[in-house]
């Protein structure tokens, strides 16, 4: 882990080829267009921009927090795009747990 880098585990879940797949105009909180297969992710309170290691067994991918979610009754604290999910076999499960390792801001 970079040093003075903060982590912490998260319950994880993946967002994407749902309803807002057919939403054109569909934005992000940070005003981006959503992008399924983009390497983003949502988080309730981490500042938008803020870059996150992801590991999932084994697994890692780099993610720019870009979003707000996912919604605190669910039990999650981490919401991927169906893309960074993929890269990390997030996919089969749905949910699971990751390290997440803040690398910038936060």
């Amino acid at each position: 882990m970079p040093e003075g880098a903060r982590a912490f585990v998260a319950n994880a879940s993946y967002y994407g080829g749902g309803p807002r797949r057919f939403e054109p105009n569909t934005h992000t909180a940070s005003g981006e267009r959503f992008n399924q297969w983009g390497l983003t992710a949502a988080h309730r309170t981490l500042p938008l921009g803020t870059r996150l290691l992801v590991t999932h067994q084994g697994r890692s991918v780099v993610v720019r927090v870009n979003d707000r979610g996912p919604a605190a009754w669910t039990g999650r604290s981490l919401d991927l795009s169906r893309g960074a999910a993929s890269r990390i076999g997030l996919i089969s499960n749905g949910t699971g747990p990751v390290l997440v390792q803040v690398l910038n801001g936060g």
